[in-house]
């Protein structure tokens, strides 16, 4: 298995935190893994955006061009990013924020209005927990009670007693609607394309 995956938005989408999250809890599940961050002008509110890969064997690349997987946030990382994704691959896209055109063929577009739920729960800064929620639960990577354990490492203490209950639901919400919307991938594999 190999998951080559990009993920973007504005700063202060929690771009980069989604990212890390994913790398921290799939080292500890023993997975290799790798993260290059890349932020735009501006931290808030500028373009943000990370390479993730996740592998059973060693990376020879930390770089990805061709993604088995994309997670954009808002419409300028849809335009920049749609194209990226291989047949056969993957599109999830906050369509809070985005007008899914030009969809690009052979990839399964994830459509999960992100910070209309987050926005309703009380918490906007939680759509990215939201978008990684459907993202985990159609991979079928983490379970859930493994994930939970990770929280407690991987934030600090104040920040475990004041967010991750927020977290958490945020996740479940998207897992919910993850599965009453589309179907669970068998495996978390895609195989991609050579160029």
């Amino acid at each position: 298995m190999e998951e080559r995956i990009i993920l973007a938005g504005f700063g202060g989408q929690g771009i980069m935190f989604m990212g890390k999250l994913m790398c921290f809890a799939h080292m500890n599940k023993g997975r290799y893994v790798t993260y290059i961050p890349s932020y735009g002008a501006e931290m808030r509110g500028g373009t943000a955006n990370c390479n993730v890969i996740i592998s059973e064997n060693p990376i020879a690349s930390p770089l990805v061009t061709r993604a088995t997987t994309a997670i954009v946030m808002n419409q300028p990382s849809y335009e920049k990013f749609k194209d990226s994704v291989v047949k056969g691959g993957q599109l999830y896209v906050n369509t809070s924020l985005i007008e899914v055109t030009d969809a690009p063929e052979g990839v399964e577009v994830i459509s999960v209005p992100a910070s209309k739920f987050a926005n309703e729960m009380g918490a906007v800064r939680n759509a990215n927990m939201i978008m990684f929620g459907a993202f985990n639960y159609l991979k079928n990577f983490l379970e859930l009670d493994f994930l939970w354990s990770q929280f407690p490492d991987f934030l600090s203490k104040e920040k475990y007693s004041k967010i991750f209950g927020h977290v958490k639901d945020a996740i479940l919400k998207g897992e919910e609607f993850a599965r009453q919307n589309y179907s669970l991938r068998k495996t978390p594999n895609v195989q991609v394309e050579k160029k």
